[in-house]
């Protein structure tokens, strides 16, 4: 939710969008116009329509902006399509980040609280520039709620004050804090996963491959158990096909997954870091199973599969799901579609098995 109270206009659209996908789809359909289809598939009628809708309301998109009007912006959007799931306890509190405490919120379902649950450690999207806590809340509670997991979400440092690897370093930093304070938190410290969406999915594979690579070397180096990656970038180094099929008008761009890249990486030269791209690393055995999503009408649809397909070929246990009639950023939606509430109600299946599998059976998750 926003910072501030929402302004009327960001809850009139918020009423209007949840009335529009209330509606019958063949209603939908008439008043989202003709079916799109590209590479042979067609786009979802209440995703179209509301794309329609986004594009009537639309004023100048965020990247055109101030930055701080931007981030607002975002924000305002979050709220506009999210919906928030009830869950047991929500608690804000701080992690260690790389350079000092970083803000982070604690989602627990409806459990008994002397319960050790499994972790998820979530990162929000937003290109490594936008975003935030109340960004990542609908799909955070989501989580929580349908998979029984407790979902610890991270507000890591942004580009382009705090530009590539702040971001990375905070993570890494999170994951180790969630570990380490596994008493307080209340959770299972043999059962701690990582997840985010589009740039936090990022974050997330490279927590796993950053922290796989160290304990090649370093046995009692801890990594994930399982990972959760929605719409991933990979590979900020290069264009794959997706970008010419999908690169304008369809939620996100070319020209701002241009705009992220300039802002989060200070030389171009970067962009071949594994650490920035994992999708270039060039081993990728040992890291912790994953369920990859992405979506149909996405740019970043062919980096987010070819780096499942890498994963499965190196031996890695992956799920890949290509949700066909969407576009990125939709698992943020679920207030307002149900395209979105399936494509992360299937997720969280997929977590509470990866994440549930992993604990001992001797303690059944609790100490």
């Amino acid at each position: 939710m926003p910072s501030e109270k929402p302004h009327s206009a960001d809850r009139l659209a918020r009423a209007v969008l949840r009335t529009v996908a209330a509606l019958p789809r063949p209603v939908q359909r008439l008043l989202g116009g003709r079916p799109l289809r590209i590479d042979g598939t067609e786009l979802d009628t209440e995703v179209q329509l509301g794309l329609r809708l986004m594009t009537l309301a639309a004023g100048t998109t965020f990247e055109k902006l101030p930055l701080p009007e931007g981030r607002a912006q975002i924000d305002r959007e979050a709220w506009i399509v999210g919906a928030a799931s009830e869950v047991g306890e929500v608690r804000e509190l701080t992690v260690a980040g790389a350079d000092g405490p970083i803000p982070a919120r604690l989602y627990r379902p409806h459990h008994d609280p002397g319960l050790r649950l499994p972790l998820l450690v979530y990162f929000h999207g937003g290109g490594f520039v936008l975003g935030g806590l109340g960004a990542a809340d609908s799909v955070c509670r989501f989580l929580a709620a349908k998979a029984g997991v407790a979902v610890l979400s991270v507000d890591y440092r942004l580009a382009p004050e705090h530009p590539f690897p702040a971001g990375v370093n905070d993570a890494i930093a999170a994951f180790d804090h969630a570990i380490a304070h596994a008493d307080d938190l209340g959770i299972d410290p043999t059962a701690v996963g990582v997840g985010g969406e589009s740039a936090g999915g990022n974050l997330a594979a490279v927590v796993s491959l950053a922290t796989t690579i160290e304990a090649r070397t370093r046995p009692d180096r801890r990594t994930p158990d399982f990972q959760l990656l929605f719409m991933p970038v990979t590979d900020l180094s290069s264009k794959h096909r997706s970008y010419e099929l999908f690169g304008d008008g369809l939620f996100l761009t070319e020209a701002q997954m241009d705009w992220y890249r300039d802002h989060y990486l200070t030389d171009p030269a970067q962009a071949v870091d594994p650490l920035v791209s994992p999708l270039l690393a060039e081993d990728l055995s040992g890291l912790p199973p994953a369920y990859v999503a992405t979506a149909g009408f996405d740019v970043l649809r062919d980096e987010g599969e070819a780096y499942a397909r890498r994963m499965r070929e190196a031996g890695v246990p992956v799920g890949i799901r290509r949700h066909p009639g969407i576009v990125h950023g939709l698992v943020n939606a679920t207030g307002v579609g149900q395209a979105a509430t399936a494509a992360l109600a299937e997720a969280a299946g997929a977590l509470q098995i990866g994440l549930r599998s992993s604990v001992p059976a001797t303690n059944g998750g609790r100490r």
